[in-house]
């Protein structure tokens, strides 16, 4: 049965190693041994650090047993500190906590290593994240109103235990009934029969107050019938299944390339750290190559910042269904993942440590992988006149697999031997869909109840709808001072004497402010855009770079005096620059649950700061528009999007040159 908080999207370290495989035994007996000390200043919190974040929060005297926390995690150390440890040197390590105390919200900074309380500071104006956990307080209370039952009871529905409700954030649309509120919009599932059938009861909202602990609003849009197709997924539901394919497989009998110190790695010149966060997912760290007898930084840290989903469908049960993923709820990362489908038979697991809705240490088992792939093509090629030289190149990819509502989210970053690095995002899951009368289109003549979307199964239509993915990219390219160039590519028409008529050349123009960095995509003025260090040049006498390789893209269709595309004016631009600032980590601002628009990135760059050679920060948004199709269901193909960053004058030569035949 697909649960509410599926359908209305529910948001959403040290990590301790779990390997499959004999061949990386040793990597978890020796890491197993360390679990619960942090060996790196970027680490997340241990499980004994989540534990002394809340007893110092408990014991400050400002909480109490009702007292809620939407989201603890590792307050990273000032990036200066970082850059100057050695390892076995003291580090600093503290836990930034979001505290819900009834209606009022706070932030703390507590010192884990001198377990004391360092700041406490409330949020006024601002609603927390909403897990799921929350939805779980209150689903059974949600059927004792009376104005709720009314409802059920008009579709016939009279076994309230088989009712099963839960809500996602309301979001802001300059309504009377937001202002003061924290709002969940629910909706309930009906179940008719075994564990796999069921589905949403269409045309019924709840508007819950959280914090009043009372319905607001019943909004019956009218009675739809539950469809009573099955979204069975299993094997057993299929039907005949495909001959299974004879074995392929990866084996590393000498166990794996690369090194792991608890949770920094080592792979082919490449170094790098990473940890599991509990509202982003994978936090790369500190990434460098090594260059002959020289570590170059490249990455100071590199992760996803927020994700946008709007749907498109008008009605009064369904406008408000505009998604903030990974502010809304902080706990979408990380999904199980499963040994031998989710990863491949060679991957070493991670888990993650996190505190709970309650404050409360759990752990999610195999939340990220690391495996090492052969690449789709080789690492280069010549035939010089019947001489063949060529190269295999193989892949190291981190992996995690984020969970938000409907959709499965698989997050990849990938380390390649030529010194690029690759980021890639697949959907997977299942489309929302909106029950309708009609059966099909064939029953749906003029485009009435498809008008926002496709028939993707019977008496099932799902919704038109958008994904935007900002990643945040701290780069460091040799050193913190650099500068953005954006490469115009510009068509000069030549002179009458030339056989030609024109060309196009590269003029770079180097980016002097914040407002001068914004940039979108464009066939028609298409550009490159690069990171540089102005201070160090190439061999050749080019500064030193890496370029960002965009892939397919979209730009929001909102207007933008709509609400959530205020609310998501990230997605504004695809590239945005801003001097780097640790508080500033969050595309759509730190609470984006009731944001009135105008939070983060387009709130930053308002004071257009200077932005070249200088400590930067390049914010890059990915999007994709969904018109959903029969082959969505019941559960939809992955479909992948991604970019990469690729060295540009950072190497004498081909940096995968010396990969031995």
């Amino acid at each position: 049965m697909a649960s509410a908080s599926v359908l209305l999207r529910s948001i959403g370290s040290r990590a301790r190693i779990v390997i499959a495989g004999a061949a990386a035994l040793a990597i978890l007996a020796a890491a197993a041994a360390k679990a619960q000390t942090a060996k790196h200043p970027l680490d997340d919190l241990t499980a004994r650090e989540y534990w002394t974040a809340y007893e110092v929060v408990q014991a400050s005297g400002k909480v109490d047993g009702n007292t809620r926390y939407p989201l603890m995690q590792l307050k990273e150390p000032p990036k200066e500190e970082v850059l100057a440890w050695k390892p076995g040197q003291p580090m600093r390590r503290e836990a930034f906590v979001v505290v819900k105390k009834g209606p009022q919200t706070f932030e703390a900074v507590v010192d884990v290593n001198g377990k004391k309380l360092v700041s406490w500071t409330e949020i006024k104006g601002m609603q927390p994240p909403s897990p799921e956990e929350e939805s779980d307080e209150f689903k059974d209370a949600i059927k004792d109103s009376d104005k709720v039952k009314a409802a059920l009871k008009k579709r016939g529905i009279t076994d309230f235990n088989a009712v099963f409700c839960g809500g996602a954030p309301e979001g802001y649309y300059g309504l009377a009934e937001e202002e003061g509120r924290r709002l969940l919009r629910v909706v309930c599932v009906q179940q008719t029969g075994p564990l796999e059938d069921g589905g949403v009861i269409e045309g019924l909202t709840i508007l819950w107050d959280v914090n009043e602990k009372k319905v607001v609003r019943v909004i019956d849009t009218g009675v739809v019938p539950v469809p009573k197709v099955e979204a069975n997924y299993d094997l057993a539901s299929v039907g005949a299944i495909r001959d299974v394919p004879t074995p392929l497989t990866v084996q590393q009998p000498l166990g794996p390339s690369y090194r792991l110190d608890g949770q920094s790695v080592s792979w082919q010149k490449w170094n790098f750290h990473f940890r599991i966060d509990r509202r982003v997912g994978l936090v790369v760290n500190t990434v460098s190559y090594q260059d002959g007898g020289k570590l170059r930084s490249i990455l100071y840290e590199g992760s996803l910042s927020e994700i946008f989903v709007p749907y498109m469908e008008p009605s009064e049960g369904w406008f408000a269904r505009v998604f903030f993923d990974a502010g809304l709820g902080g706990d979408g990362f990380a999904s199980p993942l499963v040994v031998g489908e989710d990863c491949p038979d060679n991957a070493v697991y991670f888990d993650q440590m996190y505190a709970n809705w309650k404050g409360l240490v759990q752990t999610k088992q195999r939340a990220a992988c690391l495996f090492e792939q052969p690449a789709s093509s080789m690492a280069w090629r010549h035939d010089d006149t019947g001489v063949v030289e060529s190269r295999k190149a193989r892949e190291l990819v981190l992996r995690t697999i984020g969970i938000f509502g409907n959709y499965d989210y698989i997050f990849d970053w990938v380390f390649q031997q030529n010194g690029s690095i690759r980021v890639r995002v697949g959907a997977s899951g299942f489309d929302q869909t909106m029950a309708v009368n009609s059966r099909s289109a064939a029953d749906d003549p003029k485009g009435e109840a498809s008008r926002y979307g496709r028939f993707i199964a019977e008496n099932s239509v799902g919704i038109d709808h958008d994904h935007f993915f900002s990643f945040r990219l701290d780069f460091d390219i040799d050193g913190s001072a650099n500068s953005f160039v954006r490469d115009k590519f510009q068509v000069k028409r030549l002179p009458a004497e030339n056989p030609r008529k024109s060309l196009w050349v590269a003029e770079p123009e180097t980016a002097k402010t914040e407002e001068q960095a914004k940039a979108r995509m464009s066939m028609e003025h298409p550009e490159g855009w690069r990171v540089i260090n102005p201070n160090v040049k190439g061999p050749l006498g080019y500064p030193v770079g890496y370029e960002l390789m965009p892939g397919d893209n979209a730009m929001s269709l909102l207007l933008p005096d709509d609400y959530p595309q205020m609310r998501a004016g990230f997605t504004d631009y695809h590239v945005w620059v801003t001097p780097y600032r640790a508080n500033e980590r969050y595309a759509a601002g730190d609470y984006p649950f009731l944001s009135k628009g105008g939070e983060g990135l387009p709130a930053w760059t308002k004071a257009n700061r200077p932005i070249e050679n200088t400590d930067i920060v390049l914010w890059y948004t990915v999007g994709f528009h969904h018109v959903p199709h029969a082959e969505d269901w019941p559960v939809m193909p992955t479909v992948w999007h991604e970019f990469e960053l690729k060295p540009v004058n950072f190497f004498a030569q081909n940096p995968a040159l010396d990969l031995p035949k």
